[in-house]
């Protein structure tokens, strides 16, 4: 498996790692997105035990627990004899740890992943390992790490005010997908640009997704054979992401479906759905936890919850294209006919491209050190008469930049610059005299007329994701 670009994840579990004090960490996220990969990392050079949960029931889960255990401290007796509950296996962790006064500060790091299963066995779960953690674990130099891919289930049993485990824990990871520096480095090294930003434009930034295409097969091959094709892995991957975390997946699939085609303002879903506005509102909300959908209202709002003008969108690209491309054509496609959907795809292709070519841009103009102040965020605004791509913004400077984010086939002119500076005038936002600035971010570059006027008015350029000297 690769693994990349995850030096801010591994850097936080190793400083928990050196802590003095016992750790109980929550790592979640989405099913795909490395976790596993993450915390194997983590543990390979380190005293460990990783037990990957299922789901068997609880017997089975712990015989392997006692026989991994066993393992580590070279005893086999506990591996054949097992364990009988959960507060017996963290008493016989109590034997086997030495006490706090250790030259290092952690003797073990013990792994659980997918702790939703054990739950799902076993609802009193939780409550035992936060009894075992007040009584037993919390006096041992002991790392004890719970891992999840249901986020509506780890939240529930260990993040929230109610949770069983809340107020246990030392720290909480949430490990999020790639973003396009990081799927670069996924992808194979001799890719051009132009075929990264395909790949992601479908599957985000997720490894998981990203592991099953092809290097040697073109974008339509892939789609076609990893993504359309009855038995595929990602064929199915939608169904069973949304059976996974919600209870009636029926009403979700309505509103991701009214999404997918273009019903983004509150109204337009309730049109569509036919959902009652209170029931609506609940659902957006569970669906905005769960990552599968965003509220996005213009950077600008001085109160962005109470904002009027919010607008949603589904946040994972692949998830995103599922609903296009695969969900409207199923039947088609268990006959094995891919005509109508690959049509769908070509369609809608350059739409998706222009849209990861934006994700990429903000991405760019965040991480930039060009411009003369920080950004303290970054994302789009718009009004009744337009929009604009860029827009990020630094309220302590009173400093904002607006940029314009165009995926053509030829180079961008000084008409592109004059559209965005006219737009921008009506953005109504910082105080007076605020510090504005400009940038372009263009596929194929900028005419010579472009470039001087850039370098007379101090716009930055950025031909593809690198900035144009």
């Amino acid at each position: 498996m690769k693994f990349v670009d995850r030096e801010i994840e591994v850097g936080w579990l190793e400083r928990r790692w050196g802590a003095r004090d016992p750790q109980l960490l929550i790592v979640y996220g989405k099913r795909r997105v490395g976790k596993t990969e993450l915390l194997k990392r983590f543990i390979r050079d380190k005293p460990a035990v990783y037990v990957l949960a299922d789901r068997r029931p609880e017997p089975d889960q712990l015989k392997e627990v006692a026989t991994r255990l066993g393992t580590h401290f070279d005893d086999p007796f506990i591996g054949r004899k097992g364990f009988d509950g959960w507060l017996e296996a963290f008493e016989y962790l109590k034997a086997k740890l030495p006490g706090r006064k250790t030259k290092r500060p952690h003797a073990l790091a013990l792994v659980i992943d997918e702790y939703p299963y054990l739950v799902e066995n076993n609802p009193a779960t939780s409550s035992l390992v936060q009894k075992g953690w007040d009584e037993t674990l919390s006096r041992l130099p002991l790392c004890l790490i719970l891992c999840g891919s249901s986020m509506a289930m780890m939240e529930s049993e260990t993040l929230v005010q109610r949770a069983p485990l809340y107020g246990r824990r030392t720290g909480d990871l949430l490990v999020l997908p790639l973003d396009f520096s990081g799927v670069r480095q996924f992808l194979p090294k001799r890719w051009a640009f132009e075929k990264c930003v395909e790949v992601y434009a479908l599957l985000g930034g997720m490894p998981g997704y990203l592991r099953q295409f092809d290097p040697g097969a073109d974008l339509e091959k892939n789609v076609q054979q990893q993504i359309l094709a009855p038995g595929a892995f990602l064929f199915r991957e939608v169904d069973f992401l949304l059976k996974e975390e919600l209870r009636e997946p029926r009403n979700y699939l309505a509103i991701l479906r009214a999404l997918s085609q273009g019903k983004r303002k509150f109204g337009e879903i309730i049109n569509d759905t036919g959902l009652a506005k209170n029931i609506l509102h609940k659902y957006l909300h569970v669906l905005e936890n769960l990552q599968l959908l965003v509220r996005e209202v213009p950077v600008t709002e001085k109160a962005p919850q109470r904002s009027k003008r919010s607008l949603y969108s589904i946040q994972d690209p692949f998830i995103a294209f599922w609903f296009e491309c695969v969900y409207p054509f199923v039947s088609d496609l268990a006959l094995g006919e891919t005509g109508p959907a690959l049509q769908r795809f070509r369609q809608i292709l350059p739409h998706l491209l222009g849209r990861a070519y934006e994700r990429i841009a903000r991405e760019t103009i965040r991480r930039s050190d060009a411009l003369p102040f920080q950004i303290q965020r970054v994302g789009r605004w718009w009004d009744d008469q337009g929009e604009i791509d860029i827009v990020g913004i630094n309220e302590e400077e009173n400093a904002i930049v607006f940029g314009e984010v165009k995926w053509s086939p030829k180079p961008l002119g000084v008409n592109i610059l004059e559209e965005l500076k006219a737009t921008a005038a009506r953005v109504e936002w910082g105080r007076k005299g605020r510090q504005e600035a400009f940038a372009l971010f263009s596929r194929k570059g900028f005419t010579p007329e472009m470039r001087k006027a850039a370098r007379e008015a101090a716009v930055l350029l950025f031909e593809r994701d690198q900035q144009v000297e």
